[in-house]
């Protein structure tokens, strides 16, 4: 080819793309949770953003209402706010518009939007639980909407928008989604469970968001900026932002890259046209656990592209279910860390989203794996998850507002599986505590119950309780109680219900006693990871009193994330908790033996 022609035609190249990237930055552009088919919060006003040209006049038609805003900064966002509304069932139309650029969504509806938030148990699709053909095939809802963002999208930094790949898995269609029989089985099971019985009793519209990260860490959870605010969260942000500083891009890309050029050597010979094939790995789209800052285990990352990416969009409630990265038997499991970290979850929430009594339901971490039972119960006692749900009760406990939170206990679903297929029961027990203490609708019920206290009679420990607490089905002998004396060691214990006269009374206290504690000190109840326990607030099977003990003792493996030792010292401290527990089995077994 003839060099001055050679030239020339790379100009033009350079022009042509110069041009498409000035088109590209001045193009009218809407935040992407705005779509079709979408539910917008009630009763609160109502924020639609975006960007434009810097300076650009923007004009927004909802419906009969128009408003206009202003793009500027370097980056031309614009934003207009619409007065609240009450909910609206009747599809409207949201028109943006600057100069000859048009931007237009349909079936806009006008209800409570509630986000789905946690890890793959609540990310977990209905398809794939009990039920689920049953569920769906009543799932004609049309003012029931959801939209999924989905995994891969957490990032190191806080992001301002979502993008299609962001949104709605595989699926081509990339507006909210409304609920029929074929949608529904897509939609993570626990927020359909809650959202369609919600949308029922209410009959207004319903959106729900589910941004939940298989495999997410507490940590990658919490709004980045509030880490600041408690030392021990501070000191861990600090030990993040030092691996990322020293981070070897070029070693953690060259096994990406090796990989992707070996893909689409194979698929050009398969002849896939050239605009199909991966994108080469890059600093930005490199998606890795070891990636710092970019883990779903490092601070923040999961709410950085995940949650506080649609920040300024009011929404009526969050509910979360998470646990198990934070569970597992290794460093991870940081009980007093944990509960640090879900008040400033909850805290982050309420500042971010602008509502100091935005109401929040924590499902506790589910049960699964290998179930306990007389035969195992003093080995399986030895839990890492039942310090999780105690975190996670405790910390939200501290944010101190009863009245718009809630634990709600699920650790009686038991399977032995990673991912519990018992979901319906989650989204149902979430659904009857927004009905009743966000809805206020006083004949539906949801209770939880709270120890008053725990004193020593003789050789018993009595329990006293501020609610009843007995099995559902009133013949089966309570269980899931542990008694240890001074010693510290745990054993099955018995559990009757006190005697009393007063009807009033019944149930409301329980003695705990064990054969092998003369002088007990201290009980544990549901005390496991999957654990026995049947109790129930006031005999209601939907309503399981929550795991708790009467000791203070500390979880001792727990170090923290900077210690180069920490590995080894949890290994060595987990093999002696196991070692006695697997010796406290042994002696409560033989002294059931002996007394046979």
């Amino acid at each position: 080819m003839n060099r001055k022609f050679t030239i020339v035609w790379l100009g033009v190249l350079l022009l042509t793309a110069g041009s498409q990237a000035m088109a590209a930055e001045r193009k009218l552009k809407v935040h992407g949770i705005f779509r079709s088919n979408m539910v917008l919060q009630r009763d609160k006003p109502i924020a639609i953003w975006g960007w434009a040209p810097s300076g650009t006049n923007v004009k927004v038609s909802f419906g009969k209402l128009t408003a206009t805003g202003k793009s500027a900064g370097e980056k031309g966002r614009w934003e207009v706010l619409f007065k609240a509304q009450a909910a609206n069932a009747q599809g409207q139309t949201i028109t943006v518009q600057t100069g000859d650029q048009i931007i237009k969504m349909d079936n806009i509806v006008i209800g409570d939007i509630w986000v789905m938030n946690g890890q793959s148990n609540m990310a977990f699709a209905l398809k794939a639980v009990y039920q689920a053909p049953f569920e769906a095939s009543m799932a004609h809802l049309p003012l029931m909407r959801h939209i999924r963002i989905n995994s891969y999208a957490e990032s190191e930094h806080v992001e301002t928008d979502l993008a299609d790949k962001d949104l709605n898995g595989k699926d081509t269609n990339k507006n909210w989604k409304v609920v029929t029989p074929e949608t529904a089985l897509d939609m993570g099971a626990i927020g359909f469970f809650f959202g369609s019985r919600i949308q029922r009793s209410l009959q207004i519209p319903i959106g729900i968001i589910d941004n939940s990260r298989g495999g997410a860490s507490m940590e990658s959870l919490v709004p980045r900026h509030k880490f600041k605010e408690h030392p021990r969260a501070a000191e861990y942000l600090k030990w993040v932002e030092k691996r990322q500083a020293e981070f070897d891009w070029d070693a953690a890309l060259q096994k990406p890259i090796e990989k992707w050029a070996k893909t689409v050597a194979d698929q050009r010979k398969k002849g896939i046209a050239e605009d199909m094939l991966p994108p080469k790995p890059t600093r930005e789209n490199l998606r890795s656990w070891s990636v710092p800052g970019r883990s779903p285990s490092d601070a923040a990352s999961c709410y950085n592209g995940m949650f506080g990416v649609f920040k300024g969009l009011n929404i009526k409630g969050v509910a979360f279910h998470q646990g198990y990265n934070n569970a597992m038997m290794n460093t991870s499991c940081k009980p007093k860390f944990y509960r640090i970290l879900m008040k400033l979850m909850v805290d982050g929430w309420r500042e971010d989203f602008n509502d100091p009594k935005l109401p929040v339901a924590v499902i506790g971490f589910c049960a699964g794996g290998r179930a306990q039972t007389r035969l195992n119960f003093e080995q399986t006692g030895f839990s890492t998850a039942a310090y999780i749900r105690e975190a996670q009760r405790l910390g939200l406990a501290d944010v101190k507002d009863p009245e718009y939170t809630a634990f709600i206990p699920s650790c009686d679903q038991k399977i032995p599986q990673l991912h519990t297929r018992k979901k319906k029961e989650l989204g149902l027990r979430a659904a009857r505590w927004a009905l009743k203490t966000v809805y206020g609708k006083e004949d539906i019920s949801w209770e939880s119950a709270k120890l008053l206290s725990a004193v020593v009679e003789g050789d018993k420990m009595l329990l006293t309780f501020d609610k009843a607490v007995f099995p559902d089905d009133m013949g089966s002998e309570i269980e899931g109680f542990s008694i240890a004396g001074k010693s510290g060691t745990y054993y099955l214990a018995g559990a009757v219900a006190k005697s009393v006269k007063d009807k009033a009374q019944r149930n409301k206290q329980i003695l705990v006693s064990s054969p092998l504690v003369k002088a007990p000190a201290s009980v544990r109840y549901a005390w496991a990871r999957s654990p026995m326990g049947n109790l129930k607030v006031e005999g209601k099977p939907w309503q399981p009193l929550h795991n708790f003990r009467t000791d203070k003792l500390d979880f001792t493996p727990e170090v923290k994330h900077s210690d180069p030792d920490g590995r080894t010292k949890n290994n060595e401290a987990i093999k002696t908790m196991k070692t006695q527990a697997a010796e406290a089995l042994q002696k409560r077994l033989k002294g059931d033996a002996d007394r046979q």
